[in-house]
């Protein structure tokens, strides 16, 4: 009889499948601080928790810049550059361009052919700025479809998540519809989307508005460099009860500490706090703090972007790697898709 212990054997379950997440930006230009706050530090967050796959939408970006298609590789590149400096890791997520994608624009005019007219007539995004829109030439079909394109976007890759803030759930809710109607015709089953609810700050613009370059009024991730982020800070709008130096002020009613809240450490803020209550402080020594603190965390992400703009092979290389992973994904969806249509 064998002498050896008796040790009962457990085979290992297989790890879990995680769910997959789908998110992207529109190339519209460089990124400011409400790109970081709104999503990317989102990002980076659930990169380690999902099967992530990020992309900068460059054919989103054409409905407003068609008629300077030049500059969108330009903004495309840097956009990656930038999604990495501030710590997506393409180690971990699948970081693509929409347009290296081909099969995004196929998945869309699938969609389009089955999405009934009305629905896109609804889409509040389209509705509210149409006067805009007609005014700066961008009132083009590309724009009207946008919401089907979307829809591809995210099919494309199977995701059963986006991340979104609360205000933004109705505009994922018409690409929920477009896969369940797709599902339905073709008795398929790809996933509908849910929304990953995040909680997103509002970081208004330096004139206290919505952040827009269109404004002027933004704070760029790492274009600007210290000195214009002191120079900008010092344009901040703050609480118009602090007409003198030694006018009490109220904090809540200020741009400034909204960025503190943000940027500045937990000893930071009751310093901001009792000091405009009691005019201990002045606005600019406020501001002084504030813009000494975003420099802070906006160093590291500067350099680490331009390294990798200054080492082109590099970044090319992450680039093709992270297109070739997700057109894979992307041509699975397509079979998938073609074989249910019986097509």
């Amino acid at each position: 009889m064998s002498s050896e212990p008796n040790v009962e054997t457990k085979v290992a379950s297989p790890p879990a499948r995680r769910q997959r997440v789908m998110s992207g930006m529109r190339v519209t230009g460089r990124l400011h601080i409400g790109h970081y706050w709104g999503a990317l530090q989102n990002w980076v967050k659930l990169q380690d928790d999902y099967d992530c796959f990020f992309g900068a939408m460059d054919w989103h970006g054409m409905t407003t810049a068609y008629k300077a298609p030049k500059e969108i590789a330009p903004w495309t590149r840097e956009m990656i550059a930038e999604f990495i400096a501030w710590g997506v890791d393409p180690n971990k997520s699948t970081i693509f361009i929409q347009s290296r994608v081909p099969e995004h624009v196929e998945l869309f005019m699938i969609f389009a052919n089955m999405v009934p007219m009305g629905w896109l007539e609804r889409v509040n995004t389209w509705k509210d700025a149409i006067e805009e829109m007609k005014a700066n030439d961008t009132h083009n079909l590309g724009r009207f479809m946008y919401p089907v394109l979307q829809a591809a976007d995210i099919a494309m890759y199977r995701a059963q998540k986006v991340p979104v803030g609360a205000d933004q759930i109705s505009h994922l809710e018409i690409s929920r519809e477009i896969i369940r109607r797709f599902n339905h015709l073709y008795k398929a089953k790809l996933p509908e989307m849910e929304p990953l609810l995040t909680e997103i700050p509002l970081v208004p613009g330096l004139d206290g508005r919505k952040m827009s370059k269109s404004y002027g009024n933004s704070l760029y991730l790492t274009e600007d460099t210290e000195k214009d982020l002191r120079k900008k800070v010092n344009m901040m709008v703050t609480d118009p009860a602090r007409v003198r130096r030694e006018d009490p002020g109220e904090p809540t009613k200020c741009s400034v500490y909204g960025y503190h809240k943000l940027y500045s450490s937990a000893e930071d803020i009751p310093w901001v706090e009792h000091g405009c209550r009691t005019a201990g402080i002045g606005c600019g020594d406020c501001k002084a703090r504030l813009a000494e603190n975003i420099e802070k965390v906006s160093k590291g992400p500067r350099e680490k972007k331009k390294e990798l703009l200054n080492n082109p092979g590099l970044l090319d290389s992450i680039i093709d790697a992270g297109c070739e992973k997700a057109r894979a994904e992307a041509q699975k969806t397509l079979q998938i898709v073609r074989s249910n249509m019986k097509w």
